[in-house]
């Protein structure tokens, strides 16, 4: 099997790239229309959360991080929410043996819209109903079901059956959904056509932002926070009108660190965007192009490195308004070149190593469960877009439509995301009122000064850094287009607890795609990974897009992943 052909995109205006091919087509109309970077992003991601609403919500996740032109700075805004004030982690021990159930005891704070709308309002240029008119459009006329979205609906069928209005827009006439029917969502349009009529009224009397800030009031004070929170309580949720009216996403300066000259940019540790910083400081100075793409060596380097990343994740990160994060530390050269002389090219480490600093954890960890499937496993989205002024914004946007219950009458799940904390009172990560969990969705930026910027990101769970890293080592070590780049066989390893709660670990595991040869993952296991195989194209290695725009010939190019639906608009 091979992945289609797709011939190198290239621009020299604007450009745009999403994981679903409207997403990016709605972003490049509003470019067209005269929109930002910002604008198109915005657009294509509210797209995304009607197109890709299998595991992108509209009322979920929204991690973004944006470059100013304007002012030269990367930006990130949060856009995760929080567990609501009337969370209790005692309730998951004494009901739930330590686990989070499917249902609303996973709910958090829907942070999307809020993350959407602060974008507009701080550097973009245009409505939110400029913005969301096309996801209204998608939502009300319907599209043609991709055949992704499809096999994902069957998949988690009994998921979907849990709740007769999941089921009754998921599995339309009590039928599994065929690629290429046309995929209706009335009331996701109808919630959409709210915001969007808020917002017009209130602009005709005073103007852009006061038309933002009542589009934001209308989902989180008006009808749309009503329904929410009057569902919560008649079911035993813990969401209500004020962790609602209360949130806001927070806005701050994005951290870097330096890899071959270039800046890399990732959002904080509410996330596990710095495991990409980190594993990238690491290999900063290692001449991985003498141990050749894809070689067992090449590998064996990365995924080592790796681990120590991920294990540095497992030990440290957690939301910073409620635990230290030393991320001066983790990200400074120092720390890496100390890290990096752990990695034994001889022998792999037989599960994870133990982190670099003192650990979060109030004592050792206790012992994690068997995997089991669980609909928080499910994935995300990305989108970014490359304006002609030279500001670029990049979008991770997740959470989708099982392992709880849509409001009725709204359309949408409010965002489970709570999947991604512990109920472990030692963890660094744990869960409790107003923390938000450790999220995998993590968009990144990387940039080398008056040379050229490139939003990049991908869904994929735990995977997502493991992917966006294989793309840019194969762009900036090994010279290729940014299609063949992103094409190129992936592999990717799982020896550390898993984002998702049941967190499962599997010591050693490597899975690579079966486009590397088989005397590769031979001399792996001689190296001691528990290499195995994924199919020769497998989704769940990642569904990378990037742009990177030539600062000094102003010449753009995209690249989109053909393991899913995903395409690159521009000109």
């Amino acid at each position: 099997m091979f992945a289609p052909y797709r011939s190198r995109i290239v621009g020299t205006r604007h450009m745009a790239a999403a994981g679903h091919y409207l997403a990016a087509q709605t972003a490049l109309q509003v470019l067209e229309a005269g929109g930002n970077a910002i604008d198109a992003g915005v657009a294509g991601g509210i797209t995304l959360g009607v197109v890709q609403s299998e595991y992108v919500g509209f009322g979920g996740v929204a991690p973004i991080m944006i470059y100013s032109a304007r002012t030269d700075e990367v930006v990130s805004i949060s856009g995760l929410g929080v567990w609501p004030k009337r969370t209790d982690l005692s309730v998951f021990h004494r009901n739930h043996a330590g686990r989070i159930p499917q249902g609303l005891l996973r709910t958090i704070t829907p942070a999307a819209p809020d993350a959407w709308i602060t974008a507009l309002e701080l550097y973009g240029t245009m409505s939110y109903g400029e913005c969301a008119a096309e996801a209204m459009r998608f939502a009300r006329e319907g599209f043609p079901m991709p055949a992704l979205m499809a096999a994902i609906i069957a998949d988690y069928e009994d998921d979907y059956r849990k709740w007769s209005q999941n089921a009754e827009i998921y599995l339309p006439g009590g039928k599994l959904p065929q690629a290429g029917d046309i995929f209706i969502q009335t009331d996701l349009a109808n919630t959409i056509a709210y915001m969007i009529d808020e917002e017009r009224a209130a602009a005709a009397r005073g103007g852009r932002e006061a038309g933002l800030k009542a589009a934001r009031d209308a989902f989180y004070k008006g009808d749309i926070a009503k329904a929410i929170a009057a569902y919560h309580l008649e079911h035993g949720g813990w969401m209500r009108e004020d962790d609602l009216a209360e949130f806001r996403v927070e806005v701050e300066r994005a951290m870097s660190v330096t890899y071959g000259g270039a800046e890399i940019f990732t959002c904080g540790p509410w996330c596990q965007g710095p495991v990409l910083g980190q594993t990238m400081a690491m290999l900063d100075g290692v001449d991985l192009k003498s141990l050749g793409h894809n070689s067992p060596a090449y590998i064996h380097h990365l995924v080592e490195v790796l681990k120590l990343a991920y294990a540095d994740r497992h030990a440290l990160y957690g939301d910073p308004n409620f635990v230290h994060v030393p991320m001066k530390e983790l990200f400074s050269a120092e720390y890496a070149q100390a890290r990096r002389k752990l990695v034994d090219p001889a022998r792999a480490h037989p599960g994870m190593p133990d982190p670099g600093l003192p650990t979060n954890w109030g004592r050792n960890p206790t012992p994690l469960p068997d995997t089991a499937k669980d609909p928080g496993q499910l994935d995300t989205s990305y989108v970014c877009a490359v304006d002609k002024e030279g500001n670029a914004f990049s979008a991770t946007p997740s959470d989708g439509s099982v392992g709880a219950p849509i409001i009725p009458g709204l359309g949408f799940v409010p965002s489970a995301r709570g999947v991604q904390s512990f109920t472990d009172p030692n963890a660094p990560a744990v869960l409790g009122p107003g923390r938000r969990p450790r999220l995998t969705p993590s968009p990144a930026f990387a940039r080398k000064k008056g040379k050229w910027i490139m939003p990049l990101g991908s869904p994929g769970n735990d995977v997502q850094p493991q992917a966006m890293l294989q793309v840019f080592l194969n762009i900036h070590v090994f010279g290729m287009s940014l299609q063949d780049a992103i094409d190129a066989p992936r592999f990717a390893t799982f020896s550390y607890p898993r984002s998702s709660a049941p967190h499962p670990f599997d010591p050693g595991l490597l899975k690579l795609e079966r486009r590397i040869p088989e005397e590769t993952r031979e001399a792996l296991r001689t190296l001691g990974h528990d290499a195995r195989d994924w199919p020769e194209w497998d989704y769940a290695a990642g569904g990378v897009c990037t742009i990177v725009k030539n600062e000094k010939s102003g010449v753009l190019e995209g690249g989109s992943d053909p393991r899913r639906p995903t395409a690159v608009a521009g000109w």
